[in-house]
């Protein structure tokens, strides 16, 4: 069972010329886990990174709002960030806290920054973590094609050694049929 979505920064500024590998599709399929949850009762909530000035997702710029195609809703709580880690110095723990969430299914951008710190750190803390194998995404790199980075992660995390219920890597539509339809105790 799956308690929540957390996507991680869909934000304008991350997409912008065509620099991440499937866009539309990822964003497909994130919307498809955020539709399951929905439907299911579950919650969905939204990291946003704040951007220094002149990055590409600045503080109130286009750039740092979230993708206009996401299925968002206004009471999705969107969560602020610094730094790669949604964990650190945010309020996402007191707020997984409060509702009770103990499983997470996370995707979004970029697979080798934001994504992996904090997939990473929600295991070590004991969360069960879900990743949709198709549900993040990076851009090329001089060293490697965006595919390679992404499937490399998702070797990674399968295979990751973590106290408690650790990670699984399944498809999107996997994944969405793990959606309990009991609320959260």
């Amino acid at each position: 069972m799956i308690d929540a979505v957390l996507v991680v920064d869909m934000q304008q500024g991350l997409f912008r010329n065509d620099k991440r590998h499937d866009p539309e599709g990822v964003t497909q399929r994130i919307n498809l886990l955020i539709d399951a949850a929905r439907q299911a009762g579950r919650a969905v909530l939204f990291i946003q990174h704040d951007g220094l000035p002149g990055e590409s997702v600045e503080v109130g710029t286009p750039g740092w709002e979230l993708l206009p195609g996401l299925h968002r809703q206004a009471q999705d709580p969107v969560i602020r960030k610094t730094a790669c880690d949604s964990f650190l110095q945010t309020s996402l723990e007191a707020t997984l806290e409060a509702a009770g969430i103990r499983s997470l299914c996370i995707c979004g951008c970029c697979t080798d920054f934001c994504v992996d710190t904090t997939i990473r750190t929600a295991a070590g803390k004991g969360y069960a973590v879900f990743v949709p194998s198709d549900g993040h995404t990076t851009a090329h790199k001089v060293y490697l094609a965006a595919p390679a980075i992404i499937t490399h992660h998702n070797f990674v995390w399968s295979e990751f050694i973590a106290p408690g219920p650790g990670i699984e890597v399944e498809p999107a539509a996997v994944l969405a049929t793990r959606f309990a339809a009991a609320p959260l105790a």
